[in-house]
């Protein structure tokens, strides 16, 4: 990883911002349903398509893998894209999205993106170098106790599809100060901040989470699957300040 890549990845987002932006609430942006059930639209499509093309430019020699068109196939180094993450808060007129972008290097995720131009942040971070929200650094909070925590969730309906998963949730929330269903990239960027202590998501694909999980890891979190392994393929997901990550996975955690 260099300084261009971080640079180039701060780029893509933007690039990719000005689509979706400019689409936003627009009456006639085009939706689809996928087969997994979950939408894509117009922009989705436009915004990765962009991307792809910048890539295809800056960097020729790496993979590229996104949402909406696949993986281009193996490389040492490899972009990882989510152009719209919330696209359901993106159908309905919600602000909370947006535009994923990481860089996988030998299997290990040095930078990592998250542009949410409908809120006005950027969180990003480059491995080893920390994680920084529009210019300035944040960190995870130092909170011990899970009386004391403030928990983040996703989606009650895909809990309820996985054996226990309701109820592991709602003992988890019960052993926390506050629980609310914050969802997708904000939760895991509000771990990264502090506001947050621990985030759960019941289901994601790795264009879900490569970003977030570099931001959440340079800011002093643990970022795992629900088994505890450092992975981004898992199904699933755990972010945390990293001092309650081990109390999570000892109620809701797989076996």
């Amino acid at each position: 990883m260099s300084d261009d890549d971080l640079t180039l990845a701060l780029e893509l987002a933007a690039a990719a911002d000005e689509v979706t932006l400019r689409r936003f609430r627009a009456h006639d942006l085009a939706v689809e349903r996928k087969p997994d059930l979950t939408h894509v639209t117009e922009a989705d499509r436009a915004a990765e398509a962009l991307l792809r093309d910048r890539l295809a430019a800056a960097r020729p020699a790496d993979a590229v893998c996104g949402e909406e068109f696949g993986d281009t196939g193996p490389a040492r180094r490899r972009w990882i894209i989510d152009p719209i993450d919330g696209t359901a808060n993106y159908v309905r007129g919600v602000p909370v999205w947006a535009t994923l972008v990481a860089l996988e290097e030998d299997g290990e995720v040095s930078v990592g993106v998250v542009s949410a131009p409908a809120l006005g942040h950027t969180w990003w971070a480059a491995r080893g170098r920390g994680a920084f929200c529009d210019g300035r650094r944040i960190r995870t909070s130092a909170v011990t106790d899970l009386a004391d925590a403030h928990l983040g969730y996703a989606e009650l309906g895909a809990w309820g599809r996985r054996p226990g998963g309701v109820d592991g949730l709602l003992r988890l929330a019960g052993r926390c100060w506050r629980s609310r269903g914050f969802g997708d990239f904000w939760q895991h960027m509000l771990v990264a901040e502090g506001a947050l202590d621990v985030a759960l998501e019941p289901m994601i694909a790795v264009w879900d989470v490569a970003a977030v999980a570099v931001v959440v890891t340079e800011a002093g979190g643990r970022f795992t699957d629900l088994a505890g392994e450092a992975r981004l393929d898992g199904g699933d997901a755990i972010s945390s300040n990293g001092h309650l990550h081990q109390a999570v996975l000892e109620i809701v955690g797989r076996r």
